[in-house]
């Protein structure tokens, strides 16, 4: 995954036109939180909705209480995001640290080495009023958070940390630009400690040869989920299938990975062979403990292991946004696989990302899924 906000964060235009309309918008809960405030609901969001704002103005700011971290220290930075503008602005919580950091929000460098990611990657529904927060004009949002739980500090060095994110905002009907929101570097010296991708690791019982279940998964849970890897596995073998048939612009595949190259398309084919394998010869561990409001999430350097979310239990065994489809989102985040990041999120914006950025959608989990689905079916 990349540093990006590109991931559906819809840019709010109905309510910009007239002032008092904008000011109810800015307080009305069912819109979506205040910094802080209560929760706003399940509702999607919809152009109604929408706050015209141009995100430029959105400055952040990167702060730290200590320069040098020892070893039981977390390592916590503070991120103040602030609206310049003088209109309120609506935000896409995920992309965001008001719920913690469970996107790669921050860019970690050691010694000049680049630091990894060690969070979550999520399957997620399409945005609903409770999935946003709201800024006035010229209020902040403050959180703080600790490094150490989504980034391999395990060495000891010299860190630098700071907040990077691409924003896309529309302009107008149709029409996106993208601000560049970044913070001010900090400099911290971090003394190494045991990542918590190693306390992950050491509370993980082995298993060998089946499928293995965790966090509660009832009887029904278990017979859904086996069903959902015979689909799942059967959806990566189609895929596949395709991609060793005749390279070439076909509408399967530029609607979902964008201008053919022969490159790219050899990309997409050592993807889903690498996914296929997964499937066919490798055990997963399947966890049905999260309650998040989303499909499921997985650790990418951690292989096989899958955290089933709510909505996972409301999809469909098959089609879009399917259980099966789920499994090969998610196993293509696992860099032994594809290594996929969450650019964009729903068929609709994995189409328009296929056709502004074929790299990118390369690099998506969500056009990894919906090519394998293959719903409705192209050729």
């Amino acid at each position: 995954m990349n540093h990006s906000f590109r991931r559906q964060l819809k840019l709010w235009i109905g309510c910009a036109a007239v002032l008092p309309i904008l000011a109810a918008c800015a307080t009305e809960s069912s819109d979506g939180d205040r910094a802080g405030g209560t929760d706003p609901g399940d509702t999607q969001a919809t152009a109604a909705d929408r706050l015209d704002t141009d995100l430029s103005r959105i400055a952040v700011k990167l702060s730290a209480s200590k320069s040098s971290l020892a070893a039981p220290e977390g390592v916590s930075v503070t991120v103040t995001l602030t609206n310049g503008a003088n209109h309120p602005v609506r935000l896409l919580k995920w992309n965001t640290p008001v719920d913690g950091v469970n996107e790669p929000l921050f860019t970690v460098t050691r010694d000049g080495a680049d630091v990894v990611y060690l969070g979550r990657h999520y399957k997620r529904p399409a945005p609903r009023a409770k999935d946003y927060v709201v800024l006035g004009a010229g209020e902040s949002l403050t959180r703080t958070v600790d490094l150490a739980e989504t980034y391999d500090l395990s060495e000891t060095g010299n860190y630098t940390i700071h907040y990077r994110a691409d924003a896309p905002y529309e302009v107008a009907e149709g029409e996106t630009q993208v601000a560049e929101l970044v913070s001010n570097d900090v400099g911290l010296f971090v003394e190494g400690r045991p990542s918590a991708r190693a306390a992950r690791k050491a509370a993980v019982t082995p298993h060998i040869g089946t499928t293995s279940y965790s966090g509660g998964c009832t009887s029904s849970e278990k017979s859904s989920l086996a069903t959902a890897l015979n689909g799942a596995a059967s959806y990566a073998t189609g895929a596949l299938n395709y991609l060793n048939g005749t390279p070439g612009s076909k509408p399967r595949y530029t609607t979902w990975f964008g201008a053919y190259t022969s490159s790219r398309w050899s990309t997409a084919k050592t993807h889903y062979t690498k996914i296929k394998s997964a499937f066919d010869n490798e055990d997963f561990t399947l966890d049905c403990s999260c309650t998040d409001d989303y499909y499921a999430y997985v650790y990418p350097d951690e292989p096989y292991t899958v955290y089933l979310c709510n909505a996972f239990w409301d999809a469909p065994q098959t089609g879009t946004d399917s259980k099966a489809g789920t499994l090969v989102h998610e196993t293509s985040h696992f860099t032994v696989t594809a290594g996929t990041d969450d650019h964009e999120y729903g068929q609709s914006a994995c189409k328009s990302l296929a056709k502004s950025s074929p790299t990118q959608a390369l690099d998506n989990a969500d056009s990894h899924e919906y090519f394998a689905e293959n719903n409705p079916a192209q050729n």
